[in-house]
This record gives C-alpha cells, structure tokens and sequence, in this order.
C-alpha cells in the first residue's frame, strides 16, 4: 500500500511541476528515484503516464485521467490527515521554509524554535535566502516574505506583519553633514542603499495624499544585506534607510539616530505564502498563527 501511495504521490508531483527533477524536489527525493518511482506505477497499472522527450514532458491522454483521479484522491487524503491532526493535542510533522536572510534570523527563527520547544512533534527545515523562491518548484511548504506579493496562481498568503521603515545617521555623519529636515535635503547627502542585480532600491515616504514619493539617492556604497548596511552606516558612511526593527537597539544606545521622523515613512509588509490547499494542515496553521500573534510585537 505505501509503495501504491509513494508512487501516486510522485506522479503527481511530476505532474504538477512539469519535470521529474521539479517533482523530486517537491517530495525532497533524487530525481533518479522520482523517475523509477513513476516508472513502477506506469508498469504496475499497463499504461504510459507520459510523454517523455530530451526536452520536454506531458500527459498522456491516460495519464490525464489518471492525474485527475489521482489529485481528488490525494485532496481527501489530505482532508482525512487534517481532520486527525485537528483532533489531537500536538501538531505533528515536517514542515519545510523558506526564510529571507537577516529577518528569517532576527525575527521567524525565534518564534520557529519557541514552537520546537513546545511541540515535539515538530519538525523544520528552514531555508535562509533573499532570493524570490519558487515554492512549487523548489518543493516548500511555506514562505515568508517581505514587500509585494508574487503574481503567482495557486498561492494562498496571510499578511503576518508591518515593518516601518526610517533614515538614520551616526551623530558624527550628522554633526559633519547636517540634519535633513525636509525630503529635499536628502539630496546634500550620501546614503548607503540597497541593491541587488544591478536594481538600487528606492527611498519611500508617504506623500500625505494618499500617495508615495521616491527618491534616488547618491550613494558610493550599494550593498544586497541590511546586516552590512548597518555596519556601513555605523561607519559614519553615510544616511541609510532600515526597519526600525533592525536598528531599534542602536537608537536605543545613542550610535545611531533617527531622522526625517515627522515625515510619513512606508512601511513593508511580511506575509506568510504557501501552495493552495483546500484543507491546511494542523502544523501550518500552528507555525502560521504563531508568526501572525508573534511577529507584530517583534517589527513594531
């Protein structure tokens, strides 16, 4: 029976992806074992499921029917699971996420291990990139991102947090520079922005109608981790635009100090993002609502 289930849920997969090496990632198998996998099942009921050439992959009129069959299947399965797990006291399983780099650290691994710690039967496998990811292809489970949504069908999201963003300065850039009061005078300035693939990210503020004002500083140092913008900052290299989050400390101690604060700043928002399913699974929805209650406090 699980080599029936194991060999559904690979074609499946394949299915879904495109490719047996997309498939394999998704159920965290080589793609050498996905393939003799769809292979057993293709012998196994006398059929062909696909359509294989050295460059692409599809269903055959079998395999389409089949695959039909197959997803409800696999949906009611996934509805029985969740009616289990929703009935016990402990959520259980693997859950597979990915992470941005600096906020997954600072922030989402905190409430990550807090649930370890309390569930046991838990388990993560956590990511940590910058880099957009596709969940599909790479085969997560869940994703958390900051800024605008993907345009990606068969995605469902949950906006998890707010981080404001502020420009700040060291008291001896300021005291060499001057202290910009107004947007214009951020145009006297040097800053240390972000960029990533030759894309320099843009300084926003709330314009008080509603809309957003942008503005292109000029800079000498581009960096793609706020981690190292920070340091730069620190550095006396310069204005800089954070999460508040990230520099709360630094404010606190007096190495940095906040500036332009009575003008709008935007903030960017965290959303929780995983693959469409008609029933979530009680571990999901653990991790989600923790980040959900969690993260807020943490930003703010």
């Amino acid at each position: 029976m699980s080599e029936r289930l194991s060999g559904i849920a690979a074609f499946v997969a394949v299915a879904d992806r495109g490719s047996f090496a997309a498939g394999a990632r998704r159920l965290s198998l080589s793609r050498s074992a996905a393939g003799k996998t769809v292979a057993r099942l293709e012998e196994r009921l006398g059929v062909r499921l696909f359509h294989r050439t050295t460059r692409s992959l599809s269903l055959t009129e079998d395999g389409q029917a089949f695959y039909e069959r197959c997803v409800r299947a696999l949906a009611e399965l996934d509805a029985a699971q969740s009616m289990l797990e929703s009935g016990r006291n402990e959520p259980m399983g693997r859950l597979r996420i990915s992470v941005p780099v600096l906020f997954g650290r600072r922030c989402v691994s905190p409430v990550l291990l807090a649930l370890a710690r309390q569930h046991r039967g838990l388990e993560f496998e956590v990511s940590f990139t910058d880099q957009p990811v596709d969940l599909f292809e790479v085969g997560f489970d869940l994703a958390v991102r900051n800024g605008a949504l993907p345009d990606s069908a068969g995605l469902m999201s949950r906006k998890l947090a707010r981080q404001r963003m502020t420009v700040c300065a060291t008291p001896t850039y300021l005291a060499a520079h001057g202290r910009p009061s107004r947007i214009e005078d951020l145009a006297a300035h040097e800053g240390v922005v972000y960029s990533r693939g030759g894309r320099t990210r843009r300084w926003a503020f709330l314009d008080g109608r509603g809309g957003q004002r942008e503005v292109d500083m000029r800079a000498r140092i581009r960096l793609d981790d706020l981690e190292a913008m920070l340091d730069a900052a620190l550095a006396d290299m310069g204005l800089c635009w954070l999460p508040c989050w990230l520099i709360a400390d630094r404010v606190a101690s007096g190495e940095l100090v906040r500036v332009l604060d009575d003008i709008p700043g935007i903030s960017l928002n965290s959303y929780a993002l995983w693959p469409q399913t008609p029933h979530l699974p009680a571990r999901m929805r653990i991790v989600i609502d923790a980040l959900a209650a969690r993260l807020p406090a943490m930003t703010g």
